[in-house]
C-alpha cells in the first residue's frame, strides 16, 4: 500500500479545532485539501503527521504554537504614522487590513491602536500562540496533482484564503 511521502499529492480531509473545542477550519462540504508534500505548503507538525500515512488512514492530533504558526511576539507588530494612511481608509481599532510585500504577497495585519499621530498593527498570524488539534483522513495519494490550484491562498501563512488555515 502506497504511502505518504515527500513529492507526491496527497487529498486529506479535515477538522481543525482549538483548545476550546472552537473549530477554526475544516474541509467538510468542500473538496479535500490536496498539498505537495516536502514543497513548503503546510505548517511544519501538519506535514510531519501525514508522514508515512496510507489511503484510508485517520490521524488526530495537536500542535503545539511552535509547530505550528509559532508564538506571538511583540517583534511582530509595526506603527505607522497617520500621515501614511489614505484619506479614503477609515481604520477601526479590531479590524483586519491587509497589507502587501514588495513581492505582491497579502500580509493580514489586525489594527490594535489609532489616534491622531499612529496606528499600530500586529502581524502576528491570528492562530500564533495557539494548540492546533487536527483530525485527519487520507484521502488519496497521486503523484500529479488532481485539484485545479486556485492561485492566491498559500496553507502555511493563510493570508487571503478565506479559510484554508491549515
Amino acid at each position: 500500500m502506497e504511502k505518504v511521502k515527500n513529492n507526491v499529492f496527497v487529498q486529506v480531509a479535515y477538522k481543525g479545532t482549538l483548545t476550546t473545542g472552537e473549530v477554526f477550519d475544516s474541509s467538510e462540504d468542500k473538496e479535500p485539501l490536496e498539498v505537495e508534500m516536502g514543497a513548503g505548503q503546510l505548517i511544519p507538525g501538519f506535514e510531519a503527521a501525514l508522514m508515512d500515512m496510507s489511503v484510508g488512514e485517520k490521524k488526530s492530533f495537536t500542535l503545539p504554537p511552535e509547530e505550528a504558526y509559532g508564538e506571538r511576539s511583540d517583534e511582530h507588530t509595526m506603527e505607522f504614522p497617520i500621515s501614511d494612511i489614505p484619506p479614503e481608509m477609515n481604520p477601526e481599532v479590531g479590524e483586519t487590513i491587509e497589507l502587501t510585500t514588495p513581492q505582491g504577497q497579502a500580509i493580514p495585519a489586525l489594527i490594535t491602536h489609532f489616534d491622531d499621530e499612529k496606528m499600530m498593527l500586529d502581524l502576528n498570524h491570528p492562530l500564533a500562540g495557539e494548540s492546533l488539534t487536527f483530525d485527519i483522513e487520507v484521502i488519496g495519494i497521486t503523484e500529479e496533482a488532481t485539484q485545479k490550484a486556485e492561485g492566491g491562498c498559500a496553507p502555511s501563512d493563510c493570508s487571503g484564503c478565506g479559510g484554508g488555515c491549515h
